[in-house]
This record gives structure tokens, C-alpha cells and sequence, in this order.
């Protein structure tokens, strides 16, 4: 039953919106490119998430990162020589999920000199390595606060930048760029919010909260947002924008080793109910890559953004086993590192993925339907694809776990798509790819992942999906995948390689570049596909590649209609894709060797309109582009085509036509 649903979900998948298509075309999946997003890299917080405030929630911890704690990136600020003192707190806090708060003693808030008004005691963030704020933007500042003595209290909230010279009484007197005042009264924890307008723009402000009232009061959840973000759902607009810009079908999340929590046990497992709810009450976790991880970014705003995006959403569950890189575990073998849960304990794991389900698909009235309802989205998010595991060495106590979630799913969600793994590093000489695989015939599992970061040699050289069985009936999904350094030829070498996917995207129906995101001096690994600071993303070649490929998705499949002048090797590859819903014809040249090459196309099969669009990225293979310089951007120019015609195909480059039928 899972087997003929599954292949009538393919089908349509492969022919989606397919009407009289020219022929000879094959049928591919029209879901090929997509993006994987995991919080590596200071991705999420200090990167896509807008909120500009670190360590809001005084929740950092030195089990995150030696010498970190609840004041990590914040300063105590008492100008004007008023006098306190700061301790952090765990009695009666907002929530249980979110223990921590700061205790603030404000003793005096008289100023001992003239400091323009400056006084008072609180707290001074400096956000991620500055905070970035744009004249005339608003910013919307939110905390939670209680007075601890019974008093009410005058807070002053001000966006500043720090003074020029560090010792004398400018030293306590900043320049302000937005300010505004909030009065805190009662003894309950209260949210209070005010609207901060900066006078000019600063990428190193920061942000006083500052009690002019003498006496004590607690503070958490201290937050800075601002108010334009991507579609309104608190997303940084850059960095949102980079994303939709490739054009992706869907989006896998949270992970990634994020998933199973890495390297510390299951403690640290990423579970998607602690991600929902008020932010508050969100339970936040420390990073597989070794930092804090809030949750601002959540599975609801994960959700929300492939439904503003138009992708399908593809969620990662983990299955009952740790990571086997625990401890430097992926240097031991056989699987010493890798721990499995107690199988009395699987109908827990397994809860959690049905309930998953009930909370993406189910109506209001279902118990996990009405708390995305709650959330302020009724309607389903229409989950498709589900993945179980990401990336486990395939041992029997993996088998055992994973066959325990699929056949409960499957039972009761039949049409879920259930996106299984094959282990890491997905080669025919990896024993858990092959036991990946086996696991996977076994069970009939719809799609499997495959996983691998190789040297450039391997992407212009292995052809592999060209051995797949056709007949298979689980398809591919390569998740995560790259060459292994970032210049313009280990792009032209990715595309080679998706030229080669294109072909076999009857087997192959989704693939996803890693890592997505890196966040400049916090960077975890490389290469990444954007990078980032403060200001701006800075676009790889490979993001245009990818691009590029995202930008020419299509149904159907024409291999014959490029030949080459000479004859066809592994520095040059084409593909012909139609995309039978908007009619529009893609064909893609990559030349990734020193010479170049002559093509001659014809498109006598298909109608084709004269004006189309030529898109070339090309270069020296050694340029790279970084923070200091981009050489490597697409050029757009509108032409002129018959339906037969030879183009000269310069050296190191890639080139698409996109023509009208």
C-alpha cells in the first residue's frame, strides 16, 4: 500500500502541471533543488533570525562554551556614577523551559557629575559583534520585567553608540540614537515593548536598559527586532532574500547533526516540541557546533518560511541513537561511539514524529492542530516529506529503531513520504551505505539520503547515478553535498555534476548544497554556500550555480539536442529541461576545462519564441569571491535564437538560455 501511494506521489511529483509536451523528453522530478538549513555557523542566531539582542534570555552556559554564563555579552551599565549590582536568578522564572534571569539592585541613580542626564543601572548589549541599525528604521524592543520591592520603576531604553574615548567623563557619556521610556509596575512577570527610532545609521550600537528608579527588579527575555523583516515573520530580509533568490522546491531542517545533538548524548537532542509555543517558553539547547542555541528559529517559523518560500518543508526527526561523532567518535570503529535509547523508550521518539504530523497536517480541533492554530495558523501546513535519522552509521541498533518509527508512520499516515538515510559518506565502498541501501529495499522506504563532501577530482569525474538501478523503488535525495573548496572551478564542478543529476533525476528527485549559511569569525566549516556579516550576504560561485539551477527547474528531460565539436568529456556537460507549467525551455552549457568548446543546439522540436535570456557565470577557475571582493556574478543579456544554432562555449564557465515556448 505504502509502495503504490508513494510511486502515485512520485508520478505526480514528476509530471506535476504536465500538459502536451514536445517529445522525446523523459520525466524528471520537478522538486530537484532545494536548500538545507542547519543552525552551523552561527546560522540562526546572529544570522537569519532577526533579533539583534545576544543572549536575550541569559541562558548561555559554560556547558555551552568554556567561559560562557548568564551574562555572556552583556555589560553591567551604571553611568553617571550610579551605584548597584547584578546577580543572575532561577527563583519563579517566566517558565520553567526558560530558568534564567538577571536580579538587578539599583542603590543610587543620582548622577556625581553632569553627564547630560546618563544615570541610572541595568544592563548594556552589544548585540552580535555590534548591533546594526539604519536611520529612520524602527526597531521594536520587548523584555520581561518584575520588581522584586514592591515599587514602581522608570526604565530608560537606549540605542547608543559607545563613546570615543574610553577613560574621562565622555567615557559615561554615549551618543544616543534612539531612545524611549517604559514604567514597570506590579510584582508579576510582565512584558513590556516601546518602538526605538535610530537618528542616523551605526553597524556598532548598543542597547542600555537602565532603571532611573532606586530599588530592585528582575529582567529576562530581553529582545530587539526589527520592525521589517522578511514577510513580517522575524526573519533577517538579506539573508531570506539570498535564500529565495535560488528559487528552491524545499527546505530539510533543523539538521544535520543538529538533529540527534551531535557529539553529547541524548540530552541534547533537538526535540521540535521545546521549538513551539511562545518564545519564552521555548527550551533552548546547546549547539552541535558548540554555541547556544536559542530557538528564536523555531519549527513554526520553519514552517512559516517554506510556506512564504513555496517550498515543501522536509523536517529531520531523530530515531532512538546518538551521533556516532560523541566523543570523537567518528574516528572509532565499529560504531563504539554510537548509543541507542532502551526500545522501551522508542514509543516515545515515535509519539513525537506522529504528533509532528498532527501539529503540521491536523485541523483545528486535533490536539496538535489547535496548538499551531494557537500560533496564528490555522490552516495545515500540508506535510509531505518527513526524515527519520540524519546520517547514522547503519548498525543493527539504528536498523532495529528506525524500522520501529517507519512501520508505526507509514500505519497510520500512509501518504507520508518517509526520507530515510544513508549513512555518512555515500560511496559503494562505505559499508553503511551499502547497509543503508539494503535496509532501504527491505523496507521499500521511499527516498534515501545520500550524504558526501568530496575534492573537485570526484565531482568532474564520477557519474555515478548513471549505474542506478532504474527499477528501483526508493529514489535518491543527495542532502547534503559539496566540493571541497570554493573557487570558481569547484562551482563549474558542482554544476558539472547536477548536469549529470538532471539526467538521472528519474532516480535522483531532490538535492540540497551544505552547509547554507556562515556567519564571518564564527564560521564552523567550509566551504558554505553564503556568507555573512552584519551588513550583507556575500554570494559564493557556487550560490550562482546553484541559482542557476534552481532558476531552470522543469518536468521533462532532452538529452540529444546539444552536440559538442569534439568529442563529449567530463569537462563538459548539457542539459535541455522544459517546464511544461510556464512553457519555458532551459538549456545549460557547462565548459569546466582550459579550451573552449563549440555547441551546436538544436531546438528544431520545440516552438520556440526568437527573444529569450542568456545567463553566464564565467571566470579564472582560481577566483574566488569573498568578503573583500566579488568577480564572480552572472551576466544577463537579452538575444536573439532560431531553433538551430552554434554557440562558442568560452573556457571555465556556464551558460543558460531561457526561451519562451
Amino acid at each position: 500500500m505504502i509502495r503504490k501511494l508513494f510511486s502515485l506521489s512520485l508520478m505526480a511529483c514528476l509530471a506535476a502541471g504536465a500538459t502536451a509536451q514536445p517529445s522525446g523528453g523523459k520525466k524528471i522530478s520537478n522538486e530537484l533543488i532545494g536548500i538545507f538549513f542547519e543552525d552551523i555557523s552561527s546560522s540562526a542566531d546572529g544570522g537569519l533570525s532577526a533579533e539583534l539582542i545576544q543572549n536575550g534570555s541569559f541562558e548561555y552556559s559554560p556547558i555551552e562554551k568554556d567561559g560562557w554564563g548568564p551574562g555572556t555579552a552583556w555589560k553591567f551599565a551604571r553611568p553617571g556614577h550610579s551605584l548597584g549590582y547584578m546577580e543572575p536568578r532561577q527563583q519563579n522564572p517566566i517558565h520553567p523551559n526558560n530558568p534564567t534571569y538577571m536580579h538587578i539592585n539599583v542603590e543610587r541613580v543620582k548622577e556625581f557629575y553632569d553627564y547630560n542626564g546618563w544615570k541610572g543601572v541595568g544592563l548594556q548589549n552589544d548585540g552580535f559583534d555590534g548591533i546594526n541599525v539604519k536611520k529612520g528604521a524602527k526597531y521594536d524592543f520587548s523584555s520581561f520585567f518584575r520588581n522584586t520591592d514592591g515599587k514602581d520603576k522608570e526604565f530608560r531604553i537606549v540605542l547608543s553608540v559607545p563613546p570615543a574615548h574610553p577613560f574621562g567623563p565622555e567615557a559615561n557619556n554615549p551618543k544616543v540614537l534612539a531612545e524611549s521610556t517604559i514604567k514597570v509596575s506590579g510584582n508579576d512577570w510582565k512584558k513590556y515593548t516601546c518602538t526605538l527610532e535610530p537618528s542616523e545609521d551605526c553597524d556598532k550600537a548598543s542597547l542600555q536598559v537602565l532603571s532611573l528608579t532606586q530599588g530592585e527588579y528582575d529582567i529576562d527575555m530581553v529582545s530587539l527586532y526589527p520592525q521589517e523583516t522578511f514577510k513580517g515573520h522575524g526573519l533577517r530580509k538579506d539573508l531570506a532574500q539570498a535564500l529565495a533568490d535560488l528559487n528552491p522546491k524545499f527546505m530539510r531542517f533543523p539538521g544535520g547533526c543538529v538533529v540527534h545533538g551531535g557529539g553529547d548524548g541524548f540530552w541534547n537532542t533537538y526535540h521540535w516540541k521545546n521549538s513551539i509555543g511562545p518564545k519564552e517558553q521555548r527550551k533552548a539547547l546547546k549547539n552541535t557546533w558548540g554555541y547556544h542555541q536559542s530557538l528564536s528559529i523555531g519549527y513554526f517559523e520553519y514552517f512559516q518560511f517554506c510556506e512564504d518560500l513555496g517550498m515543501e518543508p522536509v523536517p529531520i526527526l531523530p530515531c532512538g541513537v546518538s551521533c556516532q561523532g560523541t566523543n570523537g567518535g567518528w574516528g572509532m570503529w565499529p560504531h563504539q561511539a554510537q548509543d541507542a535509547c532502551p526500545m522501551e523508550d522508542m514509543d516515545k521518539w515515535t509519539q513525537d514524529a506522529l504528533d509532528l504530523i498532527e501539529w503540521a497536517n491536523g485541523d483545528v480541533n486535533t490536539t496538535w492542530g489547535r496548538k499551531r492554530a494557537e500560533a496564528g495558523h490555522p490552516k495545515p501546513f500540508n506535510l509531505k516529506y518527513l526524515g527519520i535519522g540524519n546520517e547514522e552509521k547503519i548498525t543493527p541498533g539504528f536498523e532495529e529503531r528506525f524500522k520501529y518509527m517507519y512501520d508505526r508512520i507509514t500505519a497510520k499516515y500512509p501518504n507520508i513520504v518517509i526520507v530515510g538515510t544513508a549513512g555518512p559518506g555515500s560511496h559503494k565502498d562505505n559499508p553503511d551505505y551499502e547497509a543503508g541501501w539494503k535496509l532501504a529495499e527491505k523496507l521499500n522506504i521511499p527516498i534515501l539520503d545520500e550524504h558526501y563532501y568530496e575534492k573537485r577530482d570526484y565531482f568532474l569525474t564520477s557519474r555515478q547515478y548513471d549505474n542506478y538501478p532504474r527499477d528501483r523503488k526508493t529514489k535518491v535525495y543527495l542532502g547534503e553535498y559539496a566540493s571541497k573548496d570554493k573557487k570558481l572551478i569547484d562551482a563549474l564542478a558542482e554544476g558539472l555534476y547536477l548536469l549529470h543529476v538532471e539526467r538521472n533525476a528519474d532516480v535522483v528527485v531532490m538535492t540540497s548544497y551544505a552547509p547554507l549559511f556562515a556567519r564571518k569569525g564564527a564560521t564552523n566549516w567550509d566551504p558554505d554556500l553564503i556568507y555573512f556579516d552584519n551588513e550583507k550576504p556575500y554570494l559564493t560561485c557556487s550560490y550562482y550555480v546553484q541559482q542557476m539551477f534552481g532558476q531552470s527547474s522543469g518536468d521533462y528531460y532532452y538529452g540529444d539536442c546539444v552536440k559538442f565539436d569534439r568529442a563529449s568529456d567530463n569537462l563538459l556537460g548539457q542539459s535541455v529541461i522544459y517546464d511544461s507549467k510556464s512553457k519555458k525551455l532551459y538549456v545549460k552549457i557547462c565548459n569546466a576545462g582550459s579550451q573552449a568548446a563549440q555547441a551546436n543546439i538544436d531546438l528544431s522540436k520545440f516552438k520556440i519564441e526568437p527573444d529569450a535570456q542568456k545567463t553566464t557565470i564565467s571566470g579564472n577557475p582560481d577566483d574566488e569571491n569573498n568578503y573583500e571582493k566579488q568577480p564572480i556574478i552572472p551576466v544577463k543579456e537579452s538575444v536573439k535564437l532560431k531553433a538551430k544554432f552554434a554557440e562558442k562555449i568560452a573556457p571555465y564557465s556556464i551558460t543558460m538560455w531561457t526561451i519562451q515556448l
